[in-house]
Protein backbone atom coordinates (compact mmCIF):
# COMPACT_ATOMS: atom_id res chain seq x y z
CA UNK A 1 0.00 0.00 0.00
CA UNK A 2 1.01 3.65 -1.25
CA UNK A 3 1.50 5.26 2.46
CA UNK A 4 0.11 8.48 1.64
CA UNK A 5 0.66 10.69 5.02
CA UNK A 6 3.70 12.41 3.95
CA UNK A 7 2.26 13.29 0.71
CA UNK A 8 -0.41 14.25 2.26
CA UNK A 9 1.12 16.26 5.02
CA UNK A 10 3.10 18.10 2.21
CA UNK A 11 0.58 19.13 -0.08
CA UNK A 12 -0.76 20.81 3.33
CA UNK A 13 2.33 22.58 3.80
CA UNK A 14 2.68 23.77 0.22
CA UNK A 15 -0.70 25.20 -0.18
CA UNK A 16 -0.59 26.51 3.33
CA UNK A 17 2.68 28.74 2.48
CA UNK A 18 0.76 30.00 -1.01
CA UNK A 19 -2.74 30.62 -0.47
CA UNK A 20 -4.40 33.26 0.65
CA UNK A 21 -5.23 33.41 5.03
CA UNK A 22 -8.89 33.22 3.68
CA UNK A 23 -8.27 30.63 0.84
CA UNK A 24 -6.85 28.45 3.66
CA UNK A 25 -8.90 28.64 6.22
CA UNK A 26 -11.83 27.28 3.59
CA UNK A 27 -9.36 24.57 2.52
CA UNK A 28 -7.72 23.46 6.58
CA UNK A 29 -11.88 23.53 7.45
CA UNK A 30 -12.44 21.34 5.08
CA UNK A 31 -9.88 18.81 5.23
CA UNK A 32 -10.35 18.40 9.26
CA UNK A 33 -14.18 17.30 8.73
CA UNK A 34 -13.19 14.81 5.98
CA UNK A 35 -10.86 13.22 8.48
CA UNK A 36 -13.81 12.50 10.19
CA UNK A 37 -15.86 9.88 8.75
CA UNK A 38 -16.80 11.63 5.59
CA UNK A 39 -19.66 10.90 3.66
CA UNK A 40 -19.03 10.56 -0.34
CA UNK A 41 -21.52 13.61 -0.70
CA UNK A 42 -18.84 15.85 1.64
CA UNK A 43 -15.96 14.70 -0.45
CA UNK A 44 -17.25 15.37 -3.83
CA UNK A 45 -18.77 18.96 -2.76
CA UNK A 46 -15.08 19.94 -1.40
CA UNK A 47 -13.45 18.96 -4.60
CA UNK A 48 -16.01 20.57 -6.90
CA UNK A 49 -15.72 23.57 -4.51
CA UNK A 50 -11.60 23.96 -4.44
CA UNK A 51 -11.38 25.97 -7.84
CA UNK A 52 -13.53 28.79 -6.71
CA UNK A 53 -12.58 28.98 -3.31
CA UNK A 54 -8.63 28.66 -3.80
CA UNK A 55 -7.85 29.52 -7.55
CA UNK A 56 -6.08 28.16 -9.82
CA UNK A 57 -2.44 30.15 -9.41
CA UNK A 58 0.94 27.68 -9.86
CA UNK A 59 1.98 26.00 -6.67
CA UNK A 60 5.47 26.97 -8.00
CA UNK A 61 7.88 24.32 -6.29
CA UNK A 62 10.99 25.15 -4.91
CA UNK A 63 13.85 22.73 -5.51
CA UNK A 64 14.07 22.04 -2.10
CA UNK A 65 9.95 21.05 -2.58
CA UNK A 66 10.55 18.59 -4.95
CA UNK A 67 13.56 17.03 -3.03
CA UNK A 68 10.67 16.86 0.08
CA UNK A 69 8.75 15.59 -2.19
CA UNK A 70 10.64 12.56 -3.64
CA UNK A 71 11.51 12.09 0.12
CA UNK A 72 7.91 11.54 0.70
CA UNK A 73 7.42 9.27 -1.83
CA UNK A 74 9.91 8.49 -4.78
CA UNK A 75 9.27 9.11 -7.81
CA UNK A 76 6.80 11.77 -6.90
CA UNK A 77 7.68 14.70 -9.05
CA UNK A 78 4.68 17.21 -8.32
CA UNK A 79 5.54 19.89 -11.51
CA UNK A 80 3.54 22.12 -13.31
CA UNK A 81 0.96 21.91 -10.47
CA UNK A 82 -1.92 24.83 -9.62
CA UNK A 83 -3.13 25.30 -6.62
CA UNK A 84 -6.77 23.79 -6.82
CA UNK A 85 -5.14 20.84 -8.27
CA UNK A 86 -3.26 20.21 -5.54
CA UNK A 87 -5.93 20.87 -3.14
CA UNK A 88 -8.51 18.34 -4.92
CA UNK A 89 -5.53 16.15 -3.79
CA UNK A 90 -5.51 17.02 -0.20
CA UNK A 91 -9.00 16.82 -0.14
CA UNK A 92 -9.18 13.11 -1.59
CA UNK A 93 -6.07 11.94 0.77
CA UNK A 94 -7.82 13.05 4.14
CA UNK A 95 -11.17 12.13 3.05
CA UNK A 96 -10.59 7.91 1.98
CA UNK A 97 -7.32 6.02 3.37
CA UNK A 98 -9.34 3.01 2.69
CA UNK A 99 -7.75 1.93 -0.82
CA UNK A 100 -11.57 0.23 -1.66
CA UNK A 101 -13.52 3.08 -0.23
CA UNK A 102 -10.74 5.24 -2.73
CA UNK A 103 -10.76 3.81 -5.58
CA UNK A 104 -14.89 3.88 -5.48
CA UNK A 105 -14.81 7.48 -4.77
CA UNK A 106 -11.99 8.20 -7.62
CA UNK A 107 -14.18 6.35 -10.21
CA UNK A 108 -17.41 8.62 -9.25
CA UNK A 109 -15.04 11.84 -9.59
CA UNK A 110 -13.26 11.06 -12.76
CA UNK A 111 -16.98 9.83 -14.25
CA UNK A 112 -18.19 13.58 -13.56
CA UNK A 113 -15.08 15.52 -13.97
CA UNK A 114 -14.26 18.42 -15.70
CA UNK A 115 -10.79 18.62 -18.12
CA UNK A 116 -8.90 20.83 -14.80
CA UNK A 117 -9.90 17.48 -12.26
CA UNK A 118 -9.28 14.83 -14.53
CA UNK A 119 -5.39 16.22 -14.72
CA UNK A 120 -5.52 16.52 -11.00
CA UNK A 121 -6.94 13.31 -10.43
CA UNK A 122 -4.49 11.33 -12.27
CA UNK A 123 -1.30 13.23 -11.23
CA UNK A 124 -1.95 12.16 -7.91
CA UNK A 125 -1.85 8.66 -9.20
CA UNK A 126 1.21 7.61 -7.40
CA UNK A 127 -0.01 8.63 -3.88
CA UNK A 128 -3.44 6.77 -4.18
CA UNK A 129 -3.80 3.50 -1.47
CA UNK A 130 -3.39 0.01 -3.16
CA UNK A 131 -1.55 1.22 -6.33
CA UNK A 132 -3.07 -1.83 -8.25
CA UNK A 133 -6.46 -0.57 -7.81
CA UNK A 134 -5.77 2.33 -10.78
CA UNK A 135 -4.50 0.27 -13.68
CA UNK A 136 -7.82 0.66 -15.99
CA UNK A 137 -8.82 4.19 -14.51
CA UNK A 138 -5.06 5.09 -15.67
CA UNK A 139 -5.39 3.60 -18.97
CA UNK A 140 -8.56 5.91 -19.30
CA UNK A 141 -6.37 8.59 -19.20
CA UNK A 142 -4.41 7.65 -21.81
CA UNK A 143 -7.05 6.70 -24.38
CA UNK A 144 -8.45 10.26 -24.08
CA UNK A 145 -8.01 12.72 -27.16
CA UNK A 146 -7.03 15.95 -24.23
CA UNK A 147 -2.99 15.86 -25.02
CA UNK A 148 -3.01 17.43 -21.03
CA UNK A 149 -5.12 14.58 -19.58
CA UNK A 150 -2.97 12.22 -21.15
CA UNK A 151 0.15 13.88 -19.98
CA UNK A 152 -1.00 14.03 -16.65
CA UNK A 153 -0.90 10.16 -16.52
CA UNK A 154 2.26 9.72 -18.94
CA UNK A 155 4.70 12.39 -17.58
CA UNK A 156 6.09 13.03 -14.51
CA UNK A 157 4.63 10.39 -12.92
CA UNK A 158 5.88 6.87 -11.38
CA UNK A 159 2.72 5.46 -11.61
CA UNK A 160 2.91 3.82 -14.96
CA UNK A 161 6.90 2.97 -14.74
CA UNK A 162 5.79 0.88 -11.47
CA UNK A 163 2.51 -1.14 -12.35
CA UNK A 164 2.23 -1.29 -16.24
CA UNK A 165 2.94 -4.10 -18.14
CA UNK A 166 4.91 -4.31 -21.13
CA UNK A 167 1.77 -4.25 -23.27
CA UNK A 168 0.09 -1.03 -21.40
CA UNK A 169 3.68 0.56 -21.05
CA UNK A 170 4.33 0.37 -25.05
CA UNK A 171 0.89 1.70 -25.79
CA UNK A 172 1.76 4.43 -24.03
CA UNK A 173 4.50 5.34 -25.44
CA UNK A 174 3.77 4.81 -28.94
CA UNK A 175 0.60 7.02 -28.27
CA UNK A 176 3.08 9.79 -26.54
CA UNK A 177 4.90 9.34 -29.90
CA UNK A 178 1.44 9.84 -32.43
CA UNK A 179 0.37 12.95 -30.78
CA UNK A 180 3.53 14.50 -30.49
CA UNK A 181 4.14 14.39 -26.69
CA UNK A 182 7.97 14.58 -25.42
CA UNK A 183 9.20 11.48 -24.13
CA UNK A 184 11.87 12.32 -21.88
CA UNK A 185 9.12 13.59 -18.99
CA UNK A 186 8.02 9.79 -18.95
CA UNK A 187 9.36 8.08 -16.05
CA UNK A 188 11.44 4.92 -16.63
CA UNK A 189 11.80 5.27 -19.97
CA UNK A 190 15.07 3.60 -20.47
CA UNK A 191 14.81 1.08 -17.65
CA UNK A 192 11.49 -0.10 -19.54
CA UNK A 193 12.78 -0.70 -22.88
CA UNK A 194 12.19 -3.52 -24.93
CA UNK A 195 12.49 -5.30 -27.97
CA UNK A 196 8.61 -5.37 -29.19
CA UNK A 197 8.74 -1.78 -28.67
CA UNK A 198 11.68 -1.22 -30.69
CA UNK A 199 10.37 -2.80 -33.55
CA UNK A 200 7.44 -1.52 -33.47
CA UNK A 201 8.58 2.04 -33.58
CA UNK A 202 11.30 0.94 -36.63
CA UNK A 203 7.95 0.01 -38.48
CA UNK A 204 6.40 3.19 -37.70
CA UNK A 205 9.58 5.15 -38.76
CA UNK A 206 9.77 3.46 -42.04
CA UNK A 207 5.64 4.09 -42.44
CA UNK A 208 6.96 7.90 -41.70
CA UNK A 209 9.58 8.10 -44.22
CA UNK A 210 7.57 6.24 -47.36
CA UNK A 211 4.91 9.01 -46.51
CA UNK A 212 7.48 11.80 -46.88
CA UNK A 213 7.16 12.72 -43.28
CA UNK A 214 9.33 13.37 -40.35
CA UNK A 215 10.10 11.13 -37.35
CA UNK A 216 10.73 12.59 -33.84
CA UNK A 217 14.14 12.67 -32.58
CA UNK A 218 13.22 11.22 -29.31
CA UNK A 219 12.15 8.00 -31.17
CA UNK A 220 15.53 6.47 -31.35
CA UNK A 221 16.03 6.48 -27.85
CA UNK A 222 13.68 3.41 -27.54
CA UNK A 223 15.55 1.89 -30.02
CA UNK A 224 19.28 1.92 -29.60
CA UNK A 225 19.77 -1.24 -27.50
CA UNK A 226 18.23 -3.39 -29.96
CA UNK A 227 20.13 -2.17 -33.05
CA UNK A 228 21.19 -4.80 -35.25
CA UNK A 229 23.19 -4.37 -38.50
CA UNK A 230 19.69 -3.30 -40.31
CA UNK A 231 18.39 -0.96 -37.92
CA UNK A 232 22.61 0.27 -37.90
CA UNK A 233 21.35 0.86 -41.36
CA UNK A 234 18.03 2.63 -40.82
CA UNK A 235 20.37 5.41 -38.49
CA UNK A 236 22.11 6.96 -41.00
CA UNK A 237 19.39 8.57 -42.19
CA UNK A 238 18.76 10.51 -39.34
CA UNK A 239 23.33 10.89 -38.97
CA UNK A 240 23.00 12.77 -42.21
CA UNK A 241 19.95 14.78 -41.63
CA UNK A 242 20.03 18.80 -41.98
CA UNK A 243 18.61 19.11 -38.45
CA UNK A 244 21.37 19.14 -35.49
CA UNK A 245 18.86 17.19 -32.84
CA UNK A 246 18.72 14.66 -35.58
CA UNK A 247 22.32 13.49 -35.50
CA UNK A 248 22.54 14.08 -32.04
CA UNK A 249 19.65 11.16 -31.39
CA UNK A 250 20.87 9.19 -33.70
CA UNK A 251 24.80 8.99 -32.36
CA UNK A 252 23.24 8.50 -28.73
CA UNK A 253 21.33 5.76 -30.26
CA UNK A 254 24.50 4.60 -32.30
CA UNK A 255 26.30 4.40 -29.18
CA UNK A 256 23.82 2.02 -27.66
CA UNK A 257 24.03 -0.55 -30.16
CA UNK A 258 25.83 -3.65 -29.58
CA UNK A 259 26.45 -4.03 -33.26
CA UNK A 260 30.09 -3.99 -34.56
CA UNK A 261 28.34 -2.00 -37.70
CA UNK A 262 27.49 1.26 -35.11
CA UNK A 263 30.81 1.89 -34.11
CA UNK A 264 32.60 3.27 -36.98
CA UNK A 265 29.73 5.61 -37.65
CA UNK A 266 30.02 7.28 -33.73
CA UNK A 267 33.77 7.57 -34.49
CA UNK A 268 32.95 8.94 -37.81
CA UNK A 269 30.90 11.82 -35.85
CA UNK A 270 33.73 12.63 -33.71
CA UNK A 271 32.37 16.13 -32.72
CA UNK A 272 28.70 14.90 -31.68
CA UNK A 273 30.02 12.13 -30.09
CA UNK A 274 32.88 14.76 -27.70
CA UNK A 275 29.93 16.31 -26.93
CA UNK A 276 28.30 13.87 -25.37
CA UNK A 277 31.22 12.66 -23.88
CA UNK A 278 31.47 16.37 -22.09
CA UNK A 279 27.86 16.25 -21.00
CA UNK A 280 26.47 18.83 -23.28
CA UNK A 281 24.81 16.30 -25.65
CA UNK A 282 21.79 14.02 -24.31
CA UNK A 283 18.32 12.72 -24.51
CA UNK A 284 16.95 15.49 -22.42
CA UNK A 285 19.21 18.23 -24.75
CA UNK A 286 16.92 16.48 -27.37
CA UNK A 287 14.11 16.58 -26.39
CA UNK A 288 14.46 20.17 -25.32
CA UNK A 289 15.87 21.03 -28.96
CA UNK A 290 12.62 18.99 -30.51
CA UNK A 291 11.81 20.62 -33.88
CA UNK A 292 8.45 22.89 -33.02
CA UNK A 293 4.95 21.63 -34.73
Amino acid sequence: MTNSTKPQKLLGVWLEKRLPSEAWAWLDQQVRALTNEATDRDLYFAVSMALRKVGKSDVDLSEADFRDAKEARPGWTPKNWSVDQAARLLLMLAASPDGGQFASRLEQLCNSADVRELIAFYQGLPLYPDPERYIGRAGEGLRTNMKAVFEAVAHNNPYPFENFEDGAWNQMVLKAIFVGSPLNPIQGLDQRRNLELAQTLIDYAHERWVASRAVTPELWRMVGPFADEVIVNDLRRPLTSDLLVERHAAVLALRESPHESARPLVEAAAQINSDIEAGHVSWETVCRDLPKT
